[in-house]
């Protein structure tokens, strides 16, 4: 394993959370593209060596992350509570929020024709959506997006990545 990608493995690894590729380019002087690469072939390194890490690309931003086969066992080792599975409501907001982002309340709650505050604010402490800022409408009502973790939890790189929605 050459220097930078030690490097781009220690970066990963203390930072806990997905990291910037810009700041990652600065911090090894390196161009973007150049750190892609180096990303790219430590992702094969991990593989190919057995490690039980991947790394992640999530849009613009690189994560060193447990492979799932492996949750289980780090759950027990760190008492980790299992997060409970989302709700079939929690879905459909899902849903409504990724695919028409940003949103407010009341455009899922007339798209789904009830009440929705709660399970929005689930998907808030579940990290899965986040406020967006407010609309440009009448009583400035707040706005909702996914968030970088949404993407990872659903294996995404970007929101583009979503599959196409069926014609109905």
């Amino acid at each position: 394993m050459i220097e930078q990608q030690k490097q781009l493995l220690a970066i990963l690894f203390a930072g806990g959370e997905a990291v910037e590729i810009s700041r990652i380019a600065q911090a090894l002087e390196l161009e973007p593209g150049a750190v892609l690469r180096h990303a790219g072939q430590l992702r094969e390194r991990l593989e190919e060596q057995g490690f039980p890490f991947e790394l992640l690309q999530v849009g613009d931003r690189l994560q060193l992350a447990t492979r799932s086969e492996y949750a289980q066992v780090v759950r027990d080792a760190l008492e980790l509570r299992r997060n409970a599975p989302l709700s079939q409501a929690a879905f459909e907001v899902l849903a409504i929020i990724a695919y028409n982002q940003p949103v407010t309340r009341a455009f899922i709650e007339q798209v789904r024709g009830v009440d929705s505050a709660g399970v929005v604010n689930s998907l808030l402490e579940k990290q899965l959506v986040e406020e967006a800022g407010r609309m440009e409408l009448p009583g400035r009502p707040l706005a909702y997006q996914t968030t970088a973790n949404f993407l990872r939890c659903f294996g995404l790189e970007s929101i583009e990545a979503l599959p196409e929605l069926p014609d109905t």
